[in-house]
C-alpha cells in the first residue's frame, strides 16, 4: 500500500471517529433543462409541427416555446405563479386568460400549454377552451411526486396535481397536507445546489417521470376531482 494512500486512509478514519468525512467537491454543471423546458421535452415528445403553422404558447412566461408564433400570458409583471420575468421577443404577445381565449374555433394549429393548468381555478373550462381553439396541442404539468419533493404547491400556488390516463386528464385538488410537501428545502437545495450530486442527473435526465407530458389531437377528456363539490364534471 502506497504511503500517500495509507495517510489518506488514516486521516479519513480519524475524521470518521469525529463524525466528519472527506468529500471531493465538484461544482454542479449548468443544467440547461432547468432553464429551458424544451431541452428535455424534445427528448420525450414528438411535436410534429409543420412549417407555417399557427402555434400559440399559453402562459409563455420566462421561457417561451421554441416553435410558438404567438406568445400569451395572464401576468405581465412579476407573479407568484411563476419564477423569472416574462420574456417578450419579436413574436406577437397577448395578455389573456386561458379560461377565455379570444380565438375562433379550431383557428390554432397547435396550442402549447406548459406548467399552467396546475394554477387555474377551473381546469375543465380551461381545457375546453384549449380544445375549442386548437386542432392539436401539448399540456405539461408537474406531477404529485415533483410537487411533494420540492414542496412547491403552496409556494407556487399550485392548486391541482394531474394524472394522465389514455386520452384523459384527471385533476385532483391538493389537500392542505399535500401543499406542504415534505416540509423541507432539502431536496430543492440538493437539486439546485452549487455542488454536484448524482441525484441531479437522475432528476434532470428523467423529466418524463416528474411531469405529466400530454399530447392531444382534436379533443381529450377532462375530469376534475375537487375537495368540495363546487366544480362538477
Amino acid at each position: 500500500m502506497r504511503p500517500v494512500f495509507r495517510m489518506k486512509r488514516f486521516l479519513r478514519s480519524q475524521l470518521h471517529r469525529l463524525g466528519w468525512d472527506i468529500v471531493r467537491y465538484r461544482p454542479s454543471p449548468k443544467w440547461i433543462e432547468d432553464k429551458d423546458s424544451f431541452q428535455y421535452q424534445k427528448q420525450f415528445v414528438q411535436f410534429d409541427i409543420s412549417l407555417g403553422s399557427v402555434v400559440l404558447d399559453v402562459g409563455s412566461g420566462p421561457y417561451p416555446f421554441r416553435h410558438a408564433t404567438i406568445l400569451a400570458d395572464l401576468y405581465v409583471k412579476d407573479s407568484p405563479h411563476r419564477v423569472g420575468e416574462l420574456l417578450r421577443d419579436h413574436r406577437p404577445f397577448l395578455v389573456l386568460d386561458i379560461e377565455h381565449l379570444p380565438f375562433r374555433d379550431k383557428s390554432i394549429h397547435f396550442v402549447y400549454c406548459s406548467h399552467v393548468l396546475e394554477h387555474v381555478d377551473d381546469p375543465k373550462t380551461a381545457c375546453s377552451e384549449l380544445m375549442r381553439v386548437g386542432r392539436r396541442g401539448y399540456i405539461e404539468t408537474p406531477n404529485l411526486a415533483k410537487d411533494l419533493l420540492f414542496a412547491w404547491s403552496a409556494h407556487m400556488r399550485h392548486k391541482w396535481h394531474v394524472v394522465a390516463i389514455n386520452n384523459a386528464l384527471h385533476f385532483f385538488e391538493y389537500t392542505e397536507r399535500q401543499k406542504k410537501g415534505i416540509g423541507s428545502p432539502a431536496w430543492d437545495q440538493l437539486i439546485h445546489g452549487p455542488a454536484y450530486h448524482p441525484m441531479q442527473e437522475a432528476f434532470f435526465r428523467n423529466q418524463d417521470l416528474f411531469n405529466v407530458m400530454f399530447l392531444w389531437k382534436d379533443r381529450f377528456e377532462c375530469f376534475v376531482h375537487p375537495l368540495s363539490t363546487r366544480i362538477s364534471n
